[in-house]
């Protein structure tokens, strides 16, 4: 039996919120969430147990029902210190000698399942487990400030979570640490290896990006790698299942990237409805526009289950010389048509549990010349994205936006001219992407979507 302990009783103090560490909130979910989801989602384990404060046991018990987690069976109160919560995980466990007790931060929300996997097989042949990885900084011990020794660095390694152990074995050597005066805590492999040295602790190799959140700096890193992580996320196949008789309303859907996404949804048994300005005079940048719109489809379907805004416009020119229509025209489709969107589909998505996305840019992480208005407006989708998400989670609506590289699409053509093929992704690809995200359960990412 493979039971994961999630062990989040830290208050996290050194990352300067008021709620410890594992409530922060990145790409849509709570640090905890993620960590729990990782071990619900993998097959190999067969029940969860989550440490926490007292103090925090009511948001768990939300987070059990909002999400689904089948396998949390039992919330243990955690203590003072980090090994109080793996000790209450062995006592609660003392019947359960045989199993694996597979320990893990919760403020490490990027655990691969990889990492899990190779965890739970490790196990079938050893008792002890810890997961490392090489440390790339040279390590050096000091004391008052001097450095005392140098160890070899390729002998060193940086531990991480998650550790696994056969529970009579993680029992006897906290029994032993226990009645030790001088016991002082470090993790609970350091606890194995001081008290029963003659364990072998076999260790398996873990990932630079399962990281810890620790410090104020490491929010900003965690959202980006969530970013990055989160090709891995739409790495599946289209599902009927999730699709079929599903009523999609897509704003820009006559050209380019919306004109692709309409042809594969409609393929995959959507029932798309398209409206953009060339197509029907819709114009996003008209609120009144819109709601007549989704008004409109609502009327014959009875129900709107995904909304995607393609619509963008992008006038290439320094800001000195462009006209103010110009200006105004950008920022009203791209800031404005997307709020204008967003607040007219809520209602209905509200009553479907429904998914809406947007399209960002890969300008948005940096602003460029002669792209001022636009790169602004797409970092603005960013933002708009992450927070309207945990603004709607509690409906049960799922906020993204697609980030694709250079596509091959009439508005490129028209700012850039004809380009090479190879260098820009077709608007195919970027379909994919955005149905597959639509059928998926993730909420406040950017999908990024580049060339192979």
């Amino acid at each position: 039996m493979n039971i994961a302990v999630i062990l989040a009783g830290g208050v996290g103090t050194r990352l300067g919120i008021s709620l410890p560490k594992q409530f922060f909130k990145v790409a849509g979910k709570m640090v905890i969430e993620h960590a729990v989801d990782v071990f619900e989602k993998n097959e190999m384990i067969d029940e969860i147990a989550i440490v926490i404060n007292s103090h925090y046991t009511f948001m768990v018990e939300d987070m059990i029902i909002k999400n689904g987690w089948f396998k949390v069976k039992r919330i243990l109160e955690g203590g003072e210190e980090r090994y109080h919560s793996s000790l209450a995980a062995i006592n609660a466990y003392q019947d359960f000698k045989e199993a694996n007790l597979i320990f893990h931060d919760a403020a490490r929300p990027l655990v691969s399942q990889r990492i899990v996997n190779d965890v739970i097989l490790a196990m079938e042949h050893y008792s002890a487990i810890d997961v490392a990885i090489n440390s790339a900084d040279t390590i050096i011990e000091v004391e008052k400030d001097i450095i005392t020794a140098i160890p070899n660095r390729a002998k060193m390694r940086r531990g991480q979570t998650p550790q696994g152990f056969k529970q009579a074995i993680i029992a006897k050597a906290y029994k032993l640490a226990l009645k030790d005066e001088n016991f002082e805590a470090t993790d609970d492999c350091g606890i194995v290896k001081k008290y029963l040295p003659k364990e072998k602790i076999f260790v398996v190799s873990g990932e630079e990006v399962n990281m810890k959140l620790t410090y104020p700096e490491d929010t900003y890193i965690l959202d980006k790698l969530f970013q990055l992580r989160s090709a891995e996320i739409q790495n599946f196949p289209l599902s009927p299942e999730l699709l079929v008789d599903k009523v999609m309303v897509v704003f820009g859907g006559t050209y380019g990237i919306g004109e692709s996404i309409v042809k594969l949804a409609t393929l995959n048994g959507v029932k798309v409805y398209n409206f953009s300005r060339s197509h029907n005079n819709t114009d996003i940048s008209k609120i009144e526009d819109v709601k007549k719109a989704l008004l409109e489809v609502f009327q014959i379907e009875k129900k709107i289950d995904f909304v995607v805004n393609t619509a963008a416009v992008l006038h290439k020119e320094p800001l000195e010389t462009m006209s103010y229509e110009f200006i105004c025209d950008a920022v009203n489709t791209n800031y404005f048509g997307m709020l204008h969107v967003a607040l007219s589909s809520l209602p209905y998505l509200k009553k479907s549990k429904g998914h809406i996305l947007f399209f960002t840019s890969s300008s948005y992480t940096r602003g460029r010349a002669f792209y001022s208005i636009y790169s602004s407006t797409k970092a603005a989708t960013v933002n708009f994205v992450q927070a309207i998400s945990q603004e709607w989670e509690s409906f049960g609506i799922k906020v993204n936006c697609i980030n694709p590289e250079r596509t091959q699409t009439p508005m490129r053509v028209k700012n850039f001219g004809n380009e090479s093929e190879d260098t820009l992704l077709k608007p195919e690809l970027v379909a994919l992407r955005c149905i597959q995200t639509l059928q998926s359960n993730c909420t406040g990412q950017v999908i990024d979507v580049r060339l192979l």
